[in-house]
């Protein structure tokens, strides 16, 4: 298997980890990375290019984006114009209508497909297959520790190292959240987009001191059934903002994609 990321931050260092520690390393990868982290890059080993067309020269089979919302113009786009599927990981970035637009056309125009781990959450799955029963209502909160929402808007709205007791500072719909915490949003705009869309994915964040963990609940209002999901998801050691699971989320995506057995 040749697979392509974008990016080489924690998640990139992280899935290669995951993925040779479970076996299933790919046999060539190439890197697509910002000129200035091309020679840290070349230290892990893999091809690194520094422009998105010769990403896609190289001509690997999956594409891993794991770089910022950024990267899905630059360089998702044209991979998946080329025929090349592309796993995404800054699903926020679809709560930009017209990014969104561009990323379906694109993929329909190659013949390829962009694929959505669930990331930091689960049953996703069942989100998406009860849309056809008609689902009344998706509700969201993500509860994670004061210094983990450091460096988003919620620094201004809140003392957050003086933090005493929970404190809720956004309640609105996922595609405002995707887009005022886009680094924090990707749980809303996955839900919303397996479910009842962005308008009417309902979301709450709150930065909670009695918590250790990034906390994710949603619960499911639908005709076939009723559920509520919560995972306490362990923050990567590297980087808060990001849970672990979302690291797992995309290495089972790569290695489902040569197991002989796909789930």
């Amino acid at each position: 298997m040749h697979l392509g990321v974008i990016g080489y931050g924690n998640i990139t260092r992280a899935l290669l980890g995951v993925l040779a520690r479970a076996g299933r390393a790919p046999d060539r990868v190439t890197l697509l990375v910002r000129p200035s982290q091309a020679g840290v890059a070349r230290a892990s080993g893999a091809e690194v290019v520094t422009e998105a067309g010769a990403l896609i020269a190289a001509a690997p089979d999956l594409i891993v984006e794991c770089a910022g919302h950024s990267a899905l113009a630059e360089a998702v786009v044209p991979a998946l114009e080329a025929g090349i599927e592309c796993v995404v990981v800054s699903i926020g970035a679809l709560a930009d209508a017209n990014l969104h637009s561009a990323v379906t056309g694109a993929a329909r125009k190659g013949g390829s497909r962009v694929v959505l781990p669930a990331g930091a959450i689960g049953g996703v799955d069942l989100l998406a297959s009860l849309r056809p029963s008609g689902i009344e209502a998706v509700t969201y909160v993500s509860r994670k520790p004061p210094l983990a929402w450091k460096g988003t808007l919620a620094e201004g709205l809140l003392d957050l190292p003086a933090l005493t007791e929970p404190a809720t500072f956004f309640t609105g719909n996922a595609r405002e959240a995707a887009l005022a915490y886009p680094r924090n949003a990707n749980v809303a705009a996955t839900l919303a987009l397996a479910g009842l869309g962005f308008e009417a994915t309902r979301v709450e964040m709150v930065a909670d001191p009695t918590v250790t963990r990034n906390i994710h609940e949603y619960r499911v209002t639908s005709g076939a059934a009723d559920y509520t999901m919560r995972i306490e998801g362990k923050p990567s050691p590297d980087n808060p903002k990001t849970s672990l699971a979302t690291v797992y989320s995309v290495a089972r995506e790569v290695m489902n994609r040569r197991n002989e057995v796909a789930i």
